[in-house]
């Protein structure tokens, strides 16, 4: 745990890789008991999450947050499930607006403990297309070449 308060569960490492992220956001996460007690002991991938717009409410589809081992059989749930997220309407709104716009998709990066409850952080983030790839991994290289000159000099 670091020293303000927040324990990380897991992250989307691929997200940064696959993705132009733009923005992030935090947002609170409705969950059952026993997900909480799984976040807690760190199984949950967020591999093909997305974030989406349904009635209004924004919701977080494709996250699989393995059942908790020790829960009563009568309250396992689907690991899948979709589950609801919690924002303020200022930022829905700035966000339908935003969603509105050709390629951009909410993705989740990485999902916490913040005080003792559970977040995720969203990325308002646009597709990256393979030469995009190309040539963040090319710019990477060469700093990492000029880092190596400064450092034998």
């Amino acid at each position: 745990m670091s020293k303000d308060g927040i324990k990380i569960v897991c992250q989307n490492r691929k997200a940064r890789h696959e993705y132009q992220i733009d923005e992030t956001i935090e947002a609170g996460i409705v969950l059952l008991g026993p997900e909480v007690k799984s976040l807690r002991g760190g199984r949950a991938n967020l591999t093909d999450g997305y974030a989406a717009f349904h009635n209004g409410d924004l919701w977080l589809y494709n996250v699989h947050i393995s059942p908790y081992s020790h829960a009563n059989d009568t309250s396992k749930v689907d690991p899948m499930r979709s589950r609801r997220l919690l924002i303020h309407k200022s930022e829905a709104r700035k966000l339908v607006g935003k969603l509105d716009e050709r390629g951009y998709t909410l993705i989740p990066l990485k999902i916490y403990f913040k005080d003792g409850r559970a977040k995720v952080e969203l990325a308002l983030a646009k597709g990256k297309k393979l030469y995009d790839k190309r040539e963040t991994m090319k710019k990477r290289d060469v700093e990492r070449e000029l880092r190596k000159q400064y450092k034998i000099q």
